[in-house]
């Protein structure tokens, strides 16, 4: 598990590795180095060039065979929720004081997985604030935070146990201020239902002029959005009103069933909007990796059988509309999200959603990028974390193997460093 927090920084620390993925490209290079001061890289390069020029005092920490990357970036998830299986009535029937103390817990175990930064997607009232704030002091670790708050829906919308629900323009620019007034560095819009009881996932909450008005007023604050748009209605409204970034993106039709378009595959594509396609969210793919391995180790019963068979063909239908999806929108606009908290998505687990983007067609190393790079691009953070560059926060993850081979290793953490200390 990640450290106390009390660690003191060393001014310089020598980082080696058997190789280096450093955000930039598909590929690792190897005998490579990181020299870090405080909680910046300050130099890049060949372990042997990089040693010779280290300062006296220097701490050296030595990987061996593992593979340095940057830390990787979890777009999506839900800090206050406990991703044990109970339902969103139970889990939002515990009090505000529970949720911190959970989501204290399951930053615990994003960090200790490699994941040293993370959006809070919508938690209640201010459970997510006082979370970055207790990070900001040191009372717990993390990683770092980008918070939304209270999620904006409609009137009885999905996650309305939040507590900011506004409807009609008017509302949701209030919504917005007093969200940005309160700390939000993005704003999140419920642009459709969702898994909460009597919310329809195929249908759009909100009309354009409601989604713009959010849209508009979160610019006026220089802050991005991002829209929870599974109904095919709601992706349609959201590249209209101009939305940053397209949770799920399921394409879903008023009947419940997924139906790929292509013609709004392109308006997307055109229109740059960022999509995180949460996939392990739809496909339950947690439970397939403990099935797949119950069935290599020991024996699956008929019951089992039965449950796995189901699981792959449902998520078959998703990863094959992803396929679709691919062949208009770049894989550049593509970025991996959890949604860790909901339901049985336990945290840690970000491997689980770059194991599914190989599965639809990225290679390894471009999995990686959409969790570093890439993702720093889309959260407005490119030009500090993301890549392993001279200048750049250190937020550092190891891996053992080679991950832009083999997108498995991505499961086995060796080390993980953030801000220049290192906490596992």
């Amino acid at each position: 598990t990640p450290s106390s927090g009390k660690e003191t920084v060393a001014m310089t620390m020598l980082i080696r590795a058997a190789r280096l993925a450093d955000g930039l490209s598909t590929s690792s290079k190897a005998n490579q180095a990181v020299l870090v001061k405080e909680d910046r890289i300050l130099a890049v390069g060949s372990a042997e060039e990089i040693t010779q020029n280290t300062p006296p005092g220097t701490e050296t920490v030595d990987l061996g065979d593992a593979t340095l990357t940057p830390g990787l970036i979890d777009g999506h998830t839900h800090l206050s929720l406990a991703g044990d299986g109970r339902d969103y009535a139970q889990m939002f029937s515990e009090t505000d004081e529970m949720m911190v103390l959970t989501g204290a817990r399951n930053l615990q175990l994003h960090l200790a997985a490699g994941i040293t930064t993370l959006r809070e997607h919508g938690a209640r009232n201010k459970v997510g604030f006082i979370l970055k704030e207790g990070i900001a002091r040191g009372y717990i670790v993390g990683p770092r935070m980008q918070v939304s708050g209270r999620p904006i829906t409609c009137t009885g919308g999905h996650f309305h146990m939040c507590n900011e629900e506004a409807d009609g323009p008017d509302e949701i620019r209030r919504s917005v201020r007093r969200l940005v007034h309160e700390g939000a560095d993005y704003l999140k819009i419920m642009a459709s239902g969702g898994g909460t009881s009597n919310t329809i996932p195929s249908r759009a909450s909100y009309s354009v002029d409601e989604l713009h008005a959010a849209v508009h007023e979160a610019h006026h604050f220089h802050k991005l959005t991002a829209a929870h748009c599974r109904a095919k209605e709601s992706m349609q409204r959201a590249v209209e009103a101009g939305i940053d970034l397209m949770e799920h993106a399921e394409f879903l039709d008023p009947d419940n069933e997924m139906r790929f378009d292509p013609d709004l595959a392109d308006k997307m594509a055109e229109c740059g909007t960022w999509i995180s396609p949460t996939l392990q969210a739809w496909t339950k793919y947690g439970r397939i990796v403990e099935l797949q391995g119950q069935r290599t180790t020991a024996f699956l019963n008929k019951k089992e059988q039965a449950e796995l068979q189901a699981l792959e063909s449902r998520a078959e239908t998703r990863l094959e509309v992803m396929r679709r999806m691919l062949d208009h929108c770049k894989m550049e606009r593509i970025v991996p999200g959890t949604d860790s908290g909901v339901g049985s998505l336990a945290f840690g687990h970000l491997d689980y959603d770059l194991r599914l983007l190989v599965q639809v067609g990225f290679t390894p190393g471009e999995a990686l990028l959409s969790a570093t790079s890439i993702s720093a691009a889309a959260l407005g953070l490119e030009q500090e974390i993301g890549t392993i560059e001279v200048g750049k926060i250190a937020d550092l993850a190891a891996f053992k193997g080679d991950p832009t081979e083999d997108v498995l290793a991505l499961s086995e953490v060796v080390a993980v460093f953030q801000s220049g200390v290192r906490v596992l």
